[in-house]
């Protein structure tokens, strides 16, 4: 039988290069959403078969489930679910008004009074969806964010985002998640002004508190705790976790050397099998199969940040 897996789209990188190997690695392992948006951003592949994908995840409460988030399993909507289809909508320019409207009736339904949204370790493990749980930064942040990007207003929209400027102007003994959070909604809050302001202080911050790894040769500067297995990298974040892309007000934190650094360490974390590790999922202990559904999703966003770079061969 052939391997069809080793016959690329297009003869567009190098045989054995990293988007070629990334490639291979992505039609051996992932879902079919992961696979149509990889063709999407690297193949030139149409956003329609990434919807099409997509709505396979989606409830009739404008909600999404049925593991789109790997390490949640089950058919419920849940918050992080739905964060991960906004962000996939927004990667393919699909993330509209029409769209966004049934997503926000769900958010407004399951966020506290200060429009917030829980974290997403209180769901894992079976925890459900049934009980009123309180608000998370980490799991507010990205989404007001991205629908800031898309242009959406939405009633939900201004509690919550007067929920992430009061957590996010509030950081003092952060999470490097917090951190990166609040970055992703100061990439594309209103106020821009009030914003950089914001991202200054979390700069600061993130080089006090040590909460970036800027030189792994220096084991004062390593992570304080080792990945778990098949998991990317431990502890504390590097730089390109903050400035995914080089417009990111977070971009301004770190020297050209530390970047350089940086996205060396994240091009050789591409493994031998073409993938990279995935991310820290939520649970003290995920699933082989939520592993597995998770690199090809953490392969992508590898892609992306050293493409954003001009890193990607």
């Amino acid at each position: 039988m052939a391997d069809i897996a080793a016959v690329p789209l297009t003869p567009a990188s190098p045989p054995h290069g990293t988007l070629a190997r990334a490639e291979r690695f992505v039609w051996l392992t992932a879902r079919v959403l992961e696979q149509r948006l990889f063709a999407h951003h690297f193949r030139d592949g149409a956003p329609g078969p990434v919807e099409t994908a997509l709505e396979a995840h989606r409830n009739d409460d404008g909600g999404y489930g049925h593991g789109l988030e790997p390490a949640l399993r089950g058919p419920v909507s849940l918050p992080a679910h739905t964060a991960r289809a906004l962000d996939v909508l927004d990667a393919v320019g699909r993330c509209d008004a029409r769209r966004a409207e049934d997503v926000c009736r769900f958010l407004t339904s399951v966020s506290t009074a200060e429009g917030a949204l829980p974290a997403v370790d209180a769901y894992a493990n079976g925890g459900g969806a049934a009980a009123r749980l309180p608000g998370s930064l980490s799991a507010t942040a990205p989404v007001v964010g991205l629908l800031h990007r898309n242009e959406v207003w939405h009633p939900w929209l201004f509690r919550a985002t007067d929920f992430c400027w009061q957590a996010v102007e509030s950081l003092e003994a952060a999470r490097p998640g917090d951190v990166a959070a609040s970055v992703l909604f100061l990439d594309h809050a209103p106020e821009r002004a009030r914003a950089e302001t914001a991202a200054e202080r979390l700069g600061r911050l993130v080089r006090r508190e040590r909460l970036v790894v800027l030189n792994l040769d220096d084991p004062d500067d390593r992570p304080s705790a080792p990945a778990p297995s098949g998991h990317a990298h431990g502890g504390r974040h590097f730089p390109h976790d903050y400035a995914r892309t080089p417009d990111s007000p977070a971009r301004a934190w770190f020297t050209d050397a530390e970047m350089d650094r940086s996205l060396d360490a994240l091009a050789a974390g591409q493994q031998d099998d073409g993938g990279w590790p995935a991310r820290r999922l939520p649970g003290a202990q995920p699933t082989p199969a939520a592993l597995l559904e998770a690199r090809p999703i953490a392969t992508i966003e590898a892609l992306r940040t050293l493409g954003a770079y001009g890193r990607l061969v």
